[in-house]
């Protein structure tokens, strides 16, 4: 039986990308990976929906984070970040840590951040330089109205720093017409493809902070990429076989067509978000926020959520997450992102079907608290 991985990432990848990386090393300095790289950017502007500049980092998503900081910041700047779960607090630490005075913003777990809100933060601290948010939250499943909170950004006239990493290539994030600052993405996500290969792309509002950022930075320096993608290259040493891979997987979203893969998005979370309310369980975010990448699930009163994803992958070969952080032993998430079809959730939804039982779970009483 194959392994059914339903995680947040890395997510499975198609037969043809995993092929693509198994290809020979070649010059990295050559021109057949100049053409690789030039190309690669191309089509990643192109889903981004962007014309702004794009780099390629060999990092996991975090890099490209800590990328977007050191590269528009100075330590004791004053920035506003949001958060709505673990990765909105990653952000934030990594500000922290390079100095920025940080206004947290912090919205309930389970619940999207309100345009209203983040106005009020706003208008409360006028002096900030930069908004900081999380698009899409795998650790509570929940997806950011980002749309609508840009454009309250932009009404103040302030820095956007978007963590897209679990977003863009999986559901609508419209850089260009949303008027996003600096985006960030990672490979091993929507993308298809092997984790090592994280995405920023700049405006030129970006690189107006850039010019006057004094953070110091060597590896996440985008003026460097800059220079080098001139040319085809990298500043660094590139992960070249997660290049070739990406490369092929490009290919088949634009072979799908965004909009169509946007709408097979929604559906298998809407699949995944009723099969699992049907077993009597109940999703942990507001569902009116609830994520098209991964569904988060409560775990019901007596259930041995461990001893759960344990009999899931030891005898359905089927693989879910856990909660992070304060979420660890309160929910699992089940992750449709990427490469994933009607059957795999299918697949997962009939698992757990089999398995709840033997980790505690009493299907009557769960659907009477849930309802």
């Amino acid at each position: 039986m194959a392994l059914n991985l339903r995680i947040p990432g890395p997510t499975p990848c198609p037969q043809e990308v995993l092929e693509a990386s198994a290809r020979p090393m070649i010059d990295h300095r050559g021109p057949e990976f100049r053409e690789i790289l030039l190309r690669v950017t191309s089509k990643l502007q192109e889903l981004y929906q962007t014309k702004n500049d794009l780099f390629i980092l060999t990092a996991s998503g975090t890099g490209a984070m800590e990328a977007a900081v050191v590269n528009t910041l100075s330590p004791g700047d004053k920035v506003l970040a949001s958060t709505i779960g673990e990765f909105g607090d990653r952000f934030i630490q990594i500000a922290k840590t390079y100095g920025a005075q940080v206004e947290v913003l912090r919205t309930p777990l389970g619940k999207a951040l309100d345009p209203d809100t983040l106005r009020k933060a706003l208008q409360a601290h006028p002096d900030v330089k930069a908004v900081l948010i999380t698009h899409n939250e795998t650790s509570t499943g929940v997806t950011n109205p980002l749309e609508g909170l840009a454009k309250v950004v932009r009404e103040f006239d302030k820095l956007l720093l978007v963590d897209a990493i679990s977003s863009i290539g999986s559901i609508p994030c419209r850089v260009d017409a949303w008027g996003l600052d600096v985006v960030t993405s990672g490979s091993q996500k929507g993308w298809m493809a092997p984790p090592g290969l994280s995405m920023v792309s700049m405006s030129a509002r970006a690189w107006q902070a850039q010019a006057q950022a004094k953070t110091p930075r060597v590896y996440f320096d985008l003026a460097a990429a800059k220079r080098y993608l001139e040319r085809g290259q990298t500043p660094w040493t590139p992960a070249v076989s997660v290049f070739y891979a990406m490369d092929v997987a490009l290919d088949r979203i634009r072979k799908e067509g965004q909009e169509n893969l946007f709408r097979r998005q929604a559906r298998l979370a809407q699949m995944c978000r009723d099969g699992v309310k049907e077993l009597g369980l109940s999703l942990f975010p507001d569902e009116a926020v609830a994520s098209n990448t991964v569904t988060a699930v409560a775990v019901p009163e007596g259930v041995d959520v461990e001893r759960l994803r344990q009999l899931l992958a030891k005898e359905h070969q089927v693989v879910v997450a856990g909660g992070q952080g304060s979420l660890a032993g309160k929910l699992f998430r089940i992750g449709h992102l990427g490469y994933c079809t009607e059957e795999d959730i299918r697949g997962c939804l009939a698992a757990l079907k089999a398995t709840l039982p033997r980790a505690g779970f009493q299907a009557v009483g769960a659907a009477r608290r849930s309802g």
